[in-house]
């Protein structure tokens, strides 16, 4: 860190654009670049006053290939490694970014194994710099990855989702239930938590499910463009339009659209919106009529939409339409006795990645997991577990193959609990935090919901394993207040 107390990052790249594009994104959150051309004069810059006081680099796999005078593999991330290693030889502790053309596994394990921390992909996004800088300087593991391990497919019915939690059970039944409806779904839940793999399984369940599913992370594209990408636009339709082209909401025509961040959206985009909900046609910039589309819309927030129409971000009239039905994930943390059987899910899908093999995992590891606390949520579980994964040299996962989380520690609250938070089968809530057990009318709800979850809404087979009748389990849903779970 530098003497006025900004952090130094080091770009190893020879392109003036994306010198500037970097050092804009990095000075929005108070770091200061310098820049090599290449891995030679990096490593000589290493000696200067600046080199001595480096947070961190971020390389350019292009540049990496390119500084013997050959191209490589045309992305470079390969080739990467050797420079990576090289540059880790100086500065065991500094914190080396990758920068590279697509995600690739293969490629990722190579240059995390020569000693990369972090993998990022092109067209580089602001907030992803900016989190995976934040998270490499602070040893944590919230970032890591992210765009990498998104690549490993997801496509899961909701058979297949991991989670026994009963408020995770319900908010699966009613995903499960509203699948086979035409109306849009909003999910809403923390980042990470999995609302892209709910998103998945609806338009699977649903009678969409062999026509298009299509994402549009509403939060990675400029404002000025996001309009186009939904809605499409005719040639000249302002500058820079040299033709045509269709928007997502046309791609996706009889079949569903996934609006991932849709609190994103500017008021403009979110007027056109409510527009194709409310008539099914679509205007492309610049067009004189319209097209009719059929999409099913699933939006996604980490935020609470209500708060976001009360502070004027986001259109009332729009929340009302997106929210014909909502659910809500809850957070890695509020279900942690899912822990080590979401952990093995995943461990078994890591498996199946190029350049990894099937591994086990010891209890003491996963004791270390559900003590954790995951800000990042599922995410955040998955990359933790493929860097865990990538390193590993042994044929099972162990708690020193989790150095970071380790060293951020675990939640305070559990050593100071004296009974388990949960039930044995990690199912039902029986204890308060402080210790003391919970209302029966609280535990009478939660088992409802399990139940809903696990008879996936079919209320007859529910009320018949819980001993009591139809009409009394609709009374029961209506005294305990959870009507949405029926």
């Amino acid at each position: 860190m530098t003497r006025n107390g900004q952090r130094l990052l080091m770009l190893i790249d020879d392109d003036p654009a994306q010198r500037r594009q970097v050092a804009s994104i990095a000075a929005r959150a108070g770091w200061r670049s310098i820049f090599a051309n290449d891995g030679e004069m990096a490593l000589a810059m290493f000696g200067t006053q600046d080199g001595m006081q480096l947070d961190a680099i971020l390389l350019d796999a292009r540049s990496a290939a390119d500084r013997d005078g050959d191209e490589g593999d045309g992305d470079g991330a390969q080739d990467a490694a050797p420079l990576i290693a090289q540059l880790r030889g100086y500065r065991p502790q500094l914190p080396i970014l990758l920068l590279a053309g697509e995600a690739s596994v293969a490629q990722a394990v190579g240059a995390m194994r020569a000693g990369a921390t972090d993998y990022l992909t092109k067209p580089l996004a602001p907030q992803r710099l900016l989190a995976a800088l934040e998270a490499a300087v602070a040893g944590s593991v919230a970032g890591e990855l992210r765009p990498l391990t998104e690549k490993i497919p997801a496509m899961l019915e909701f058979d297949e989702i991991v989670g026994s939690a009963p408020e995770f059970r319900a908010a699966l039944a009613i995903a499960a239930k509203a699948a086979r409806a035409r109306v849009p779904v909003l999910i809403e839940g923390e980042s990470g938590v999995g609302k892209e793999v709910v998103a998945e399984a609806i338009h699977n369940a649903s009678p969409r499910a062999k026509a298009p599913r299509l994402t549009v992370n509403c939060a990675a594209i400029p404002a000025n463009l996001i309009e186009s990408e939904l809605f499409g636009h005719e040639q000249g339709a302002f500058a820079g339009a040299f033709e045509r082209r269709n928007g997502t909401f046309i791609a996706a025509d009889g079949g569903t659209l996934f609006l991932d961040e849709v609190d994103h959206l500017s008021l403009e985009a979110q007027a056109q919106l409510l527009r194709v909900l409310h008539t099914g046609e679509v205007v492309p910039m610049g067009a004189r009529h319209a097209r009719e589309v059929d999409v099913r819309v699933v939006a996604a927030t980490n935020k609470r939409l209500l708060d976001e129409v009360a502070a004027g971000r986001f259109r009332e009239d729009l929340y009302y339409r997106l929210n014909a039905v909502t659910v809500t994930i809850p957070p890695l943390r509020h279900r942690s006795g899912d822990i080590p059987a979401l952990a093995r899910h995943l461990l078994a899908r890591i498996a199946g990645q190029p350049g990894l093999r099937q591994l086990g995992i010891t209890d003491d590891a996963l004791a270390l997991l559900v003590d954790y606390d995951w800000p990042g949520n599922v995410r955040q579980l998955q990359n933790a577990l493929f860097r865990a994964a990538v390193l590993c040299e042994g044929d099972a996962l162990t708690r020193a193959d989790f150095p970071q989380l380790a060293a951020l520690g675990t939640r305070p609250t559990r050593s100071t609990i004296a009974p388990p938070t949960l039930a044995p089968s990690g199912g039902v809530t029986l204890f308060r935090p402080d210790g003391n057990m919970r209302a029966l009318e609280e535990i009478e709800a939660d088992v409802i919901r399990l139940a809903i979850g696990h008879y996936r809404g079919r209320m007859t087979e529910v009320a018949r394993r819980l001993g009591i009748g139809r009409s009394t389990l609709y009374r029961k849903l209506s005294e305990l207040g959870i009507d949405s779970a029926a």
